[in-house]
C-alpha cells in the first residue's frame, strides 16, 4: 500500500541569486495563444504528482512502515551514490528507478522469507528531493527547491519567502510539456483574492516573479502570453 504526502518543513534552498533566465526562454518566438499545450484546467487542477508510476530517485527521503514491527519502521534517505537504501535485517534495498510499490515488494519478500509471517509493509515517499523547482526574479529568496509533491504557485512564493517590494505580481512559469518549452502567465493578486485558480507546480518548472526589470529581459515573452494559466508553445 503506497501513501503520499507532503514532507515536513522545506529544506534550505539553494541560493541562486544571480542564476540568469534560462537562455532558451529569453528570446523565443512564441506562438499565437490559441496554439498552447494546455488549458488552464490542466495545470490549475492540484492532482498528487506521486502516481502509482513515480519511480524513485537518489536522495528522496522514504518512510518504511512495517506493521506491529515499530523497530523495524525507519526513515530512510536514498544514497546518492548506490541508489540503494539500508534497512535492518534486510540489508541494502535497490530503490532509484522503482516504484513504492515495487520496493514493497521486495521488502515483504525479503522479511517473509526468513524473519516475519505475512509482513505488512508499506513505503511512502515523504521528501522529493531528486526532483526540483527554480525560482527567480522578484522573491526574497530565490533558489532551487525540492519538488515534495501537491505544491501551489502560491506555496512555492511562500516557500521563497515572498514577493519583493518591486514585484509587479505578475509570476510566468516554465514548463517542459510534450518534448517542448511553454510558459503561462499568472497574476499573484488575483489567485490571493480568489479571482483566479492556484495553478499546480510540476518538478522541473521555472518559476520566474516579475518585476520593471525582469520584464526587460522577456519582453517578447510578455506580449504573447495571455494572463490566466493558458500555457504557450515556445519555440
Amino acid at each position: 500500500m503506497q501513501t503520499t504526502g507532503l514532507g515536513p518543513a522545506p529544506a534550505p534552498t539553494e541560493n541562486v541569486a544571480n542564476h540568469p533566465i534560462p537562455a532558451d526562454v529569453t528570446t523565443p518566438i512564441a506562438s499565437s495563444a490559441g496554439t498552447g499545450d494546455s488549458l488552464a484546467a490542466q495545470v490549475t487542477a492540484i492532482a498528487s504528482p506521486v502516481s502509482d508510476g513515480y519511480r524513485i530517485g537518489p536522495q528522496d527521503v522514504l518512510e518504511i512502515s512495517v506493521f506491529k514491527v515499530p523497530e523495524l519502521s525507519k526513515t530512510v534517505q536514498v544514497a546518492a551514490d548506490t541508489g540503494s537504501i539500508n534497512l535492518p535485517l534486510v540489508g541494502d534495498v535497490a530503490a532509484v528507478g522503482r516504484t513504492p510499490q515495487e520496493v514493497e515488494r521486495e521488502l515483504t519478500k525479503r522479511l517473509g522469507a526468513k524473519y516475519l509471517q505475512n509482513p505488512q509493509v508499506s513505503v511512502y515517499v515523504k521528501e522529493f528531493n531528486s526532483r526540483r523547482v527554480t525560482v527567480e526574479g522578484a522573491v526574497r529568496k530565490p533558489g532551487v527547491l525540492p519538488y515534495r509533491g501537491d505544491t501551489s504557485l502560491l506555496q512555492v512564493i511562500a516557500m521563497s519567502e515572498g514577493l519583493t517590494e518591486n514585484s509587479d505580481s505578475t509570476v510566468v512559469i516554465f514548463r517542459q510539456q510534450h518534448g517542448k518549452r511553454t510558459a503561462a502567465r499568472f497574476d499573484v493578486s488575483a489567485i490571493r483574492t480568489g479571482a483566479a485558480d492556484d495553478p499546480a507546480i510540476k518538478a522541473g518548472d521555472v518559476i520566474v516573479a516579475g518585476s520593471s526589470a525582469v520584464k526587460e529581459s522577456f519582453n517578447q515573452i510578455l506580449k504573447v502570453l495571455p494572463v490566466g494559466g493558458l500555457f504557450v508553445g515556445l519555440i
